[in-house]
């Protein structure tokens, strides 16, 4: 049997109420639009090259840099559009030169620079034009400063750089002999690949892979400055990006040897870029994720998130946490790289969306088999999900209600049993209140299988008790009315079952040993409560 089908048979016994491999895989779309959307700042799909100025200039066309000069004269202070169009244009090379460089220091201000204007006067494909031309280097550079700056904007404007034919030019230009043109190339391509799917396909069709991995494969990569460097990772992060279409799957095989090499230098901006790209790289199927495990980067991850660095925290969590949704054989692959000895760390973390996110990865390990439920009790976290529920961000206490319920579903009785001991009921009831009535159902279906655990060893009476002078009974019974069908099912079927008057006399519970060790004992003191 192939470890993906096995998986599914797994998460439909565990998950018999409801939660199968693909309710797994919606929960885990839904969880990741959230979780970018909270982090949508933390890498920036595209990047402008801007010059700061200490003065903003008033008109648009006005640049503002007296200091730059063109073989050795001073360029106009105020160029119109008509003026540029016009320079562009000309003949001469010197005045080309002149033209492109006023246009890419126009293009390059902070603020509101008039993008729109340039591609209405047909400025792009002499850009373009200009970066064939290698026996002038300072305007291949100056052409593809201002050609990145008018694909960093809309996807309007990005699509007027490709359609100019500018991928090709550029894609030509990454082996250029001159490091500064080659690296303005290469974030070039990263603001067109940035923009879409669409557009990362196109940029990968054109072959720019050949030329970016031939860099890759320099043997010592501190030939290159830092900031070249840093470019060519945040590309190649961009070409791992976006889904519906994912990159293609030999893309992806290409790709992963250089992020594996990347992932081992020390330079904090090029460990997030990487890491974020194996996170776009392992949202997907188990396929997807079974070829990114392959590369043996697991090990490096979880070293990487030992290191508590900030910008590299969430986009390692999240490739962790894409992982352990896939088999119980690439789960087990970040268990035993020790991952889980960070969470007790991230659990309680100072910054509410890495809590949400380890709590979320928590979850999808109690999604697993009871061996690896038992790797997150080893690791001391039920206490600290526990306390989630209690006391935590609201985003956050649903992960815990999913890494519990999870829990519940998939343990054994000695450890569904633990998780009674660690006090878990109280905090699940009242969540019970919560307005999210999925949330309601899960926590509904769990505290249905604890009862139920504890009818199979005789012992429901006084779970039900706990349950009564815990409040619980009234809020369950109040959810009778819930406008929320599966709720109301959910919460009568616990009444019915547990609590009408027909049963209150079925069982009578005395502690006693067992020799299997699962005699339900539900003593005053929930703490040394046992199955």
């Amino acid at each position: 049997m192939s470890a993906g089908s096995d998986n599914g048979d797994r998460l439909t016994q565990f998950k018999n109420k409801g939660k199968d491999v693909n309710e797994l895989r919606r929960r885990r779309a839904e969880v990741n639009v959230e979780l970018r959307k909270a982090k949508k700042d933390d890498q920036i799909l595209k990047r402008r090259n801007v010059q700061s100025l200490l003065d903003e200039p008033t008109s648009p066309f006005h640049e503002n840099d007296p200091n730059a000069q063109v073989d050795g004269q001073q360029p106009p202070q105020c160029w119109s559009l008509e003026e540029i169009v016009g320079g562009v244009n000309s003949e001469s090379l010197e005045d080309q030169l002149q033209a492109v460089q006023v246009a890419r220091r126009v293009l390059s201000r902070e603020k509101d620079p008039p993008i729109d204007s340039f591609i209405a006067a047909s400025l792009i494909p002499r850009f373009v034009s200009f970066l064939a031309l290698s026996e002038c280097p300072p305007i291949q550079f100056e052409a593809a400063w201002a050609l990145t700056n008018i694909a960093s904007g809309t996807t309007d404007q990005t699509t007027a750089v490709v359609d100019g034919g500018a991928i090709p030019a550029f894609i030509s230009l990454v082996a250029s002999p001159h490091p500064h043109i080659s690296e303005q190339a290469i974030w070039a391509l990263g603001n067109i690949a940035g923009d879409g799917s669409n557009y990362r396909d196109l940029v990968l069709k054109h072959g720019v892979l050949h030329p970016l991995l031939a860099l890759m494969e320099t043997p010592d990569l501190s030939v290159f400055p830092p900031g070249y460097l840093r470019n060519v990772t945040w590309t190649l992060s961009n070409l791992c990006r976006n889904k519906n279409p994912a990159p293609p799957l030999m893309a992806v095989q290409q790709l992963l040897p250089a992020l594996v090499r990347l992932l081992h230098l020390d330079d904090r901006e090029i460990l997030a870029d990487t890491c974020w790209a194996v996170s776009y790289l392992t949202d997907g199927s188990n396929e997807r994720i079974e070829v990114v495990v392959q590369s043996g980067l697991v090990p490096r991850l979880v070293q990487l998130l030992s290191l508590g660095e900030l910008s590299i925290v969430p986009p390692v969590l999240r490739s962790l946490g894409n992982i352990v949704t896939g088999t119980d054989e690439q789960t087990q692959l970040v268990l035993d790289a020790g991952a889980l000895t960070m969470f007790p760390i991230l659990l309680c973390h100072p910054k509410p969306n890495i809590q949400k996110e380890a709590a979320w990865t928590v979850s999808n390990i109690t999604a697993g088999k009871d061996t690896q439920i038992q790797e997150v009790v080893n690791a001391g976290l039920v206490p600290m999900l526990v306390e989630i529920l209690q006391k935590g961000d609201y985003k956050t206490q649903k992960e815990a209600v999913w890494a519990v319920t999870n829990y519940i579903s998939g343990g054994t009785m000695e450890q569904v049993s633990f998780l009674v001991q660690c006090n878990v009921l109280e905090p699940l009831l009242n969540l019970l209140t919560a307005k999210d009535g999925k949330i309601i159902e899960v926590i509904l279906g769990a505290i249905y299988n604890v009862l139920q655990m504890a009818q199979k060893t005789g012992g429901s009476e006084k779970l039900c008790l706990m349950i009564e002078e815990l409040g619980g009974l009234d809020t369950i019974e109040a959810l009778q009315s819930h406008n929320n069908e599966a709720v109301y099912k959910a919460s009568l079927k616990i009444i019915d079952q547990f609590f009408s008057e027909e049963n209150e006399d079925d069982e009578s519970v005395v502690p006693v040993a067992a020799e299997s060790g699962y005699t339900f004992q539900i003593p005053e003191d929930q703490s040394t409560f046992q199955f």
